[in-house]
């Protein structure tokens, strides 16, 4: 299982992301996304991308996915999300912190699933 922290200048733009994980990266997202706060990921931001995050974000989710972080992380290369979106590996220390905090944070709205439609039909 891996976490995916999606970072988007706007709400649609997080939406479309999330679309972009199951339908083209093929990643089975477990559970409801979760809305965390920017000041809270702005840590594991940096030292993921090794560099100052953008000013101009203003949404980011948190997303745990079926697949391991390697598979994500390959599967996401593939694509091009309309966000930035940081696969955040057992690797590093903001995993299990992030990972604890997940089931309290508020459930980002407007995301549905086509995978669970689908599969009710």
């Amino acid at each position: 299982m891996a976490l995916l922290l999606i970072r988007a200048m706007n709400k649609k733009k997080a939406l479309n992301a999330l679309a972009d994980m199951e339908r083209h990266a093929k990643l089975t997202i477990v559970g409801k996304p979760k809305r965390i706060d920017i000041s809270k990921i702005a840590d594991v931001t940096k030292r993921v991308i090794k560099q100052n995050p953008r000013d101009d974000i203003k949404v980011a989710v948190l997303v745990k996915v079926e697949e391991n972080t390697t598979t994500s992380i390959m599967n996401i290369r593939k694509t091009h999300p309309p966000a930035h979106v940081i696969v955040v590996s057992e690797e590093y220390p903001e995993y299990e912190q992030l990972d604890n905090e997940f089931d309290s944070l508020p459930v980002f709205q407007g995301y549905y699933s086509l995978k669970s439609q689908n599969r009710n039909k």
